[in-house]
C-alpha cells in the first residue's frame, strides 16, 4: 500500500486544451486528456493504494460522466476540495472513501516519517510549517502565483533561520498539480527525490 498526490485535474475543461482559451495543455481534445492520465494513473496506482486529490477535479455539470471517470481510477480515493468542486452529487461522492477541505496525515519515504498538511490553496504558515511539516497544494498550476509563492516562503525560512540563530529547518511546500508531474499522482519519495535534484 502506497499513497499518492495529486491535484488539478481540471476533467472536462475545455479551455485549458491545446485549442482552448487558456491553451496551458498538450491535448487536443477532452478525450485524450482523459486517456492520457486514466492510463497513466491506472499504470502507476494499485487497489490498495491511497490517492489524495486535492481539489479542483473536474469542471461543473458533468456528474454522471464524471462518476463514470472516477469509478475507472485504482485507488482508495481523498477529495480535498477546490475551487471548482462541487461535492453534491451522491453518485460523485460515492467514488470517495473521505470528501474535506482540508487534511493532516503522516507518510513515509526513505525510512524516514514526515508530517503533511494537505490543501488545495498554498497556505503561507501551515502548522508545523519549521518543524519540519511538508505542505503539499494545487490552485495555481505551473505559473507566476507558484513561483512568487515560493519565493516567499523561502524568505520566510531565511528570517526563522536569522531568528533561530542559525537552526533552520527548511520550509517545504509543493506543488502536485498534475500538469506538474506528467499528469500522474506522484508519491512523498518522487517530491523529496526531485527536489534534492532541484538543488544540486
Amino acid at each position: 500500500m502506497a499513497n499518492f498526490y495529486t491535484s488539478d485535474l481540471h476533467l472536462f475543461h475545455d479551455n485549458l486544451l491545446k485549442n482552448g482559451r487558456i491553451a496551458e495543455r498538450p491535448f487536443v481534445t477532452i478525450e485524450e486528456m482523459h486517456n492520457a492520465i486514466l492510463y497513466k494513473w491506472n499504470a502507476k496506482v494499485t487497489n490498495a493504494d491511497h490517492v489524495y486529490i486535492l481539489g479542483d477535479i473536474s469542471r461543473g455539470g458533468y456528474n454522471e460522466q464524471l462518476a463514470a471517470y472516477l469509478s475507472q481510477l485504482r485507488g482508495n480515493l481523498h477529495w480535498i476540495t477546490g475551487n471548482h468542486d462541487s461535492i453534491y452529487d451522491d453518485r460523485v461522492r460515492r467514488q470517495f472513501v473521505e470528501i474535506c477541505q482540508y487534511k493532516e496525515l503522516k507518510d513515509y519515504a526513505g525510512g524516514y516519517t514526515y508530517n503533511l498538511v494537505l490543501f488545495h490553496y498554498p497556505i503561507f504558515a501551515w502548522n508545523n510549517y519549521s518543524r519540519g511539516t511538508i505542505h503539499l497544494y494545487g490552485h495555481v498550476h505551473d505559473n507566476f502565483d507558484d513561483d512568487m509563492y515560493q519565493k516567499s516562503i523561502s524568505e520566510l525560512g531565511k528570517e526563522w533561520e536569522r531568528r533561530n540563530e542559525g537552526s533552520y529547518v527548511p520550509l517545504r511546500a509543493y506543488n502536485v498539480g498534475c500538469m506538474n508531474w506528467g499528469y500522474e499522482p506522484v508519491s512523498l519519495s518522487e517530491i523529496l527525490e526531485k527536489d534534492v535534484e532541484r538543488h544540486c
